[in-house]
């Protein structure tokens, strides 16, 4: 590494910088320094404070150059040891420059905590590349003393432990590797959502274990129960019965094609017989004369929402009230739609008839991507 930044020099000052600073880090690497061995370098090397944070515990560990603990805003009288800070926001310390953000520091593709440094004036040239290797280097020591404790899992474990016709003790083996007890019934949740998988999953998964991997398109989440009131809005959701993960999983995946902007999170035990529909040939439900209105109907945005919000609340009020319309209105787009559809809305084999068929056609498109 010396070797080669000193034949960097004579090219590019800023590359020799750059190097000299990976090697450092990969110094303190091979030393096998911890957190605060690594800020209170860091700072050192940089000549101004240097932080660190873990999201798990909350605290941020500050360091000035001399090795000391630099004065806190919230913690008036702080003393000249290094330590941990807690609440500090590295974005509210004095003279942090807003030129350099905290960098985060990732872990098993789930960011963790952040770095960050606080410069007085604007920052240097370098500032970037001590940041990076800094983040780099935190994740390191993160893995290897803990205590960041991961959410995402090797997809590769994950799917041996959810696929099919897998080897029991090879299942039980890779749920040991994820960290889940023996004869602890495990349940699977199937995730669409934009939000990172690893956010998902701690936040609906607060008092247990749960680990998350994406398998093909759809996000996989592993856990001992889920709280299904604290998943995002913007998020769609599948559970599975905490039976076996094989099966879970296939319920998972079936709940979560039942999914709608109004019913984001289905568990699979509460479709009750509505789960054959699943089970419906496509060549079927595409002949069917229902199912092929509602097929049309769907170009219509307005009047496709409309009859979602009726099938889902059974209500024209509570219709109206979902798509923040007066009931009348409501109630005049329900007669133009059982028109087109040739069926009574108004009556109760009416409304069963048009939410089969429409749940039907949401199945048959979802399958047809």
């Amino acid at each position: 590494m010396e070797a080669l930044a000193v034949r960097l020099s004579g090219l590019d000052a800023y590359a020799e910088g750059a190097i000299r600073v990976v090697a450092f880090y990969d110094t303190l690497m091979r030393r096998r320094v911890d957190l605060p061995a690594l800020a209170r370098a860091s700072a050192g090397l940089a000549e101004c404070v240097a932080g660190i944070r873990l999201h798990g515990t909350g605290r941020a560990l500050r360091v000035a150059p001399d090795g000391g603990l630099p004065a806190d805003p919230s913690t008036p009288g702080a003393g000249s040891a290094p330590g941990f800070a807690p609440g500090f926001a590295p974005g509210s310390a004095p003279g942090f420059a807003p030129g350099s953000p905290p960098v985060p520091i990732t872990l098993d593709e789930e960011e963790v905590g952040e770095v960050w440094l606080e410069r007085p004036g604007p920052p240097l040239l370098l500032d970037t590349v001590v940041l990076e290797r800094l983040a780099i280097a935190a994740a390191t020591v993160v893995e290897r003393y803990g205590p960041a404790r991961t959410t995402m899992a090797d997809p590769a474990l994950v799917e041996l432990v959810i696929s099919s016709g897998g080897d029991q003790a090879a299942t039980a083996r890779a749920l040991r590797l994820l960290g889940f007890a023996p004869d602890v019934p495990v349940e699977v949740v199937a995730v669409r959502s934009r939000l990172p998988l690893h956010r998902i999953g701690a936040l609906v998964c607060p008092a247990g274990p749960v680990k998350a991997a994406t398998v093909g398109d759809v996000g996989v989440l592993l856990t001992t129960g889920v709280d299904e009131d604290r998943f995002p809005a913007d998020s769609r959701a599948g559970i599975g019965a905490a039976d076996s993960p094989e099966r879970s999983w296939r319920q998972a995946r079936t709940a979560l094609r039942f999914t709608t902007p109004h019913r984001p999170v289905v568990h699979h035990a509460r479709l009750g017989a509505l789960a054959l529909l699943a089970q419906v040939p496509p060549a079927v439900a595409r002949d069917d004369a229902d199912v092929a209105a509602i097929a049309a109907l769907a170009g219509n945005a307005g009047d496709l929402a409309t009859l979602d919000a009726y099938c889902a609340t059974g209500s024209q009020r509570r219709a109206a009230q979902l798509l923040h319309l007066h009931h009348s209105s409501v109630a005049r787009r329900l007669e133009q739609i059982g028109k087109t559809l040739g069926i009574e809305l108004t009556e109760p084999a009416g409304l069963v008839r048009a939410s089969v068929a429409l749940t039907t056609w949401r199945l048959l498109a979802d399958r047809d991507g």
